[in-house]
């Protein structure tokens, strides 16, 4: 039973890197949308075609002929609201305004609110190690991103930052939900998309010129969609039935990483010394986040163990209930 959780605790790791891994190219792909459509637009598109091509999954599971939500659409709104009209509507808007750079390491500073509020709303204790690992993780992405670091414009700062404390709202929402098992995995996904997409176009359509993207324009929306929204959120929301908040804030906190290496692969840029020791150092955190001991005994296992002896095995002379 304890190597079947361990698995399922390695799948939920390897889920989480692989999203951190695909959001790390969404920095980039959002650039080049950037160039064809205005910032709402761009992402009330993505979200909401994100939402639309997770239908055909929830049809397959029966959530489109009974409540895929019973008790809990509200949360499923709310959800909706932080991820992607605050959020994720709040970077695309900033990103107009300062470099890349500094709005991925604004984003790799998630896990500080997503700790305060798991401990506050989910009662998610972490271990002594978890916060060490916390701390080497964010030392190591402020050495990572020191070069590059730029002020930018104080208003673009504020909401981009305003757009982290939204996501991670949604993060320990997200986690609340999964971790109940309220909410099926696909209906999880699929619903906040719906919402949040839908409140980015009604906003989008009266304030912003009308889109006509070319087809590269198109081709980066579509991906953005397909691969960077609808597999990575599904496989994120699956991973946190697992994870605790921190533990995925964390992983995921490897993606601003993964975005400027990223920039540099595609656009030449060479990593500085100390940008390579950064990442060096906040890989390490993360694995200090990661590690988990054995759970202690139960008083029941305890019992059980003192009654079988030092081999382990019960004695023929005594009965179990």
């Amino acid at each position: 039973m304890r190597r079947d959780r361990g698995w399922t605790r390695l799948l939920a790791i390897g889920e989480a890197l692989l999203v951190s891994a695909i959001w790390a190219s969404s920095f980039v792909i959002i650039k080049v949308g950037l160039a064809h459509m205005a910032p709402l637009t761009l992402a009330g598109v993505r979200y909401f075609a994100a939402f639309l091509l997770l239908l055909p999954a929830m049809a397959l599971n029966g959530g489109l002929t009974r409540n895929p939500a019973p008790g809990h659409w509200w949360q499923l709104f709310v959800l909706g609201l932080c991820a992607y009209p605050l959020s994720n509507g709040a970077l695309f808007w900033g990103l107009q305004y300062v470099p890349a750079t500094t709005g991925a390491f604004l984003f790799s500073l998630l896990p500080l609110p997503g700790l305060f509020l798991a401990l506050v709303w989910l009662r998610e204790v972490p271990t002594r190690l978890q916060v060490v690992g916390l701390a080497v993780t964010l030392a190591g992405s402020a050495l990572f991103f020191s070069p590059g670091l730029s002020a930018g414009n104080p208003l673009a700062l504020a909401v981009i930052s305003l757009g982290v404390l939204a996501f991670a709202v949604f993060v320990v929402l997200s986690r609340a939900l999964a971790r109940a098992g309220h909410v099926p995995t696909v209906p999880l996904t699929a619903l906040p998309l719906g919402f949040g997409g839908g409140l980015l176009l009604l906003v989008a359509l009266p304030l912003e010129r009308p889109a006509s993207p070319s087809l590269e324009g198109w081709v980066a929306v579509l991906w953005l969609a397909a691969v960077n929204t609808a597999l990575a959120y599904v496989l994120y929301n699956h991973c946190i039935r697992i994870l605790t908040a921190l533990e995925s804030n964390v992983l995921l906190s490897l993606s601003p990483l993964g975005t400027a290496l990223l920039a540099g692969l595609f656009l030449g840029e060479q990593l500085a010394a100390l940008q390579v020791i950064g990442l060096v150092v906040a890989v390490l955190g993360v694995l200090l986040v990661q590690w988990k001991s054995a759970p202690p005994p139960s008083s029941s296992q305890a019992a059980d163990c003192s009654a079988s002896g030092p081999s382990g095995r019960v004695s023929p002379t005594e009965s179990r209930p």
